[in-house]
């Protein structure tokens, strides 16, 4: 409250502030991007990226089925086509080698979504878009503070997008920001930020006067949601730590081990141990703990699927089948945003969220495939006659586990 008290007492709360400088310049200055841009939100900093690619009816932008409506409206709202990719067989993220065969001489871009904050194949994706002169676009609204060979994610693209949504890692209610990566966008990002004039260049004293110049519209945030933000970025080592702790409990707990929570509550954690029940023909849930991007588990499971008998060492908790993959950590290292598990139906995974229901405990899903959405029926009929089953089969079988700064907290007091 301090920092929002100070915002007022500056007398400027309109945004392109003090507290926003400071933003943009922590972003700039701890993970080298190039330029920043703090927006309303990672949707408007899509839109953002949409308008610097000069995108326009006909063009065709490829990007992940499984992934949020935000990333395909802001195409969409550019006349662009929306072509979908499916999803990796093992992570929702998009799999990078489906994308040159939906390349043509219409495609104008490649978004990639880093899914729970884990990064896309982005060399070889990179390597795809120069080969076809085609801009890449990240949207990292869930990967701040993650990396990809020691890249931070959002800036290996020409644009990155992220949020500050009140469900992210790091956040400020409502908020987003642009990273320009790409040297040619710098100026005219500023200039479509500052709703189509060069009014920014007016306030450093570049120019004697300033009026409409580009297309643009209102993507600054307020200087409110920039302290409150500020105060966020001033402690994400610590805000990264607790999550990362609560990650590991989880990972410990499906891997057969909650002698020592690091933070979560043991009886929290017994929840998960003692849920047993009998679905689909007497057989036990089968669920995947996604380690993807963290710390490595020891386990000998690497890279085993749910379907891959041959290769798993199963360990069964209280009637409860659980499989376990282990990651290799040489090109990534992700943030903690999320922990879910995977389910071999959407009848099991309902079971499962239900049971925890009763206890207090809200697991939920993620995405429906975008292929499949009325949207795409309407005005993309080829796609939504695609077959994408991984997509498909993250939408039906995902589950999230709470995973937020406070759950310390609430999971102490679940019983009271």
């Amino acid at each position: 409250m301090t920092y929002i008290q100070d915002a007022i007492n500056r007398g400027k709360l309109s945004g392109n502030g003090h507290y926003t400088h400071l933003c943009q310049q922590f972003f700039e200055e701890r993970y080298g991007f190039q330029k920043c841009l703090l927006t309303t939100s990672c949707t408007d900093a899509l839109e953002m990226a949409a308008i610097l690619l000069d995108i326009q009816p006909g063009d065709e932008v490829i990007m992940p089925a499984f992934t949020f409506v935000s990333t395909a409206n802001a195409f969409v709202l550019r006349g662009a086509k929306i072509i979908f990719v499916d999803s990796k067989a093992d992570h929702p993220n998009m799999d990078e080698s489906k994308i040159e065969e939906l390349i043509n001489p219409k495609t104008k871009a490649i978004v990639v979504v880093h899914y729970a904050g884990k990064a896309c194949e982005m060399d070889v994706i990179m390597e795809i878009a120069d080969k076809h002169g085609l801009f890449v676009v990240e949207d990292a609204a869930q990967a701040i503070d993650s990396f990809y060979e020691d890249k931070p994610l959002g800036g290996i693209g020409h644009l990155g997008c992220f949020s500050f949504h009140e469900t992210k890692n790091i956040q400020s209610g409502e908020g987003g920001m642009l990273t320009i990566n790409d040297p040619q966008f710098i100026k005219r990002a500023e200039i479509i930020w500052e709703k189509g004039t060069d009014r920014a260049a007016f306030f450093r004293g570049e120019v004697d006067k300033y009026g409409w110049v580009d297309i643009g519209s209102s993507f600054l945030p307020s200087e409110l949601n920039a302290a409150y933000l500020w105060a966020q970025l001033e402690n994400i080592d610590a805000i990264q730590r607790r999550r990362k702790a609560i990650w590991e409990d989880y990972a410990s707990l499906f891997n057969g081990d909650i002698a020592k929570p690091n933070v979560l509550c043991a009886d929290y954690l017994k929840v998960f141990e003692n849920l047993k029940f009998k679905i689909e023909n007497g057989l036990s849930i089968r669920a995947e703990s996604r380690t993807d991007g963290f710390e490595p588990l020891k386990s000998p499971l690497s890279g085993a699927q749910p379907d891959n008998k041959a290769s798993l060492t199963p360990q069964s908790i209280e009637g409860q089948l659980i499989l376990n993959s282990k990651i290799s950590h040489s090109k990534f290292i992700a943030n903690a945003h999320l922990f879910y598990l995977l389910f071999p139906s959407l009848a099991a995974r309902t079971a499962y969220s239900e049971e925890l229901k009763k206890q207090g405990i809200l697991a939920i899903f993620h995405y429906q495939s975008l292929h499949k959405s009325e949207y795409a029926k309407k005005h993309f009929p080829d796609q939504y006659e695609r077959d994408l089953p991984n997509s498909d089969r993250f939408s039906n079988c995902l589950l999230r586990l709470p995973l937020f700064y406070e759950l310390h907290e609430f999971s102490s007091h679940l019983d009271d």
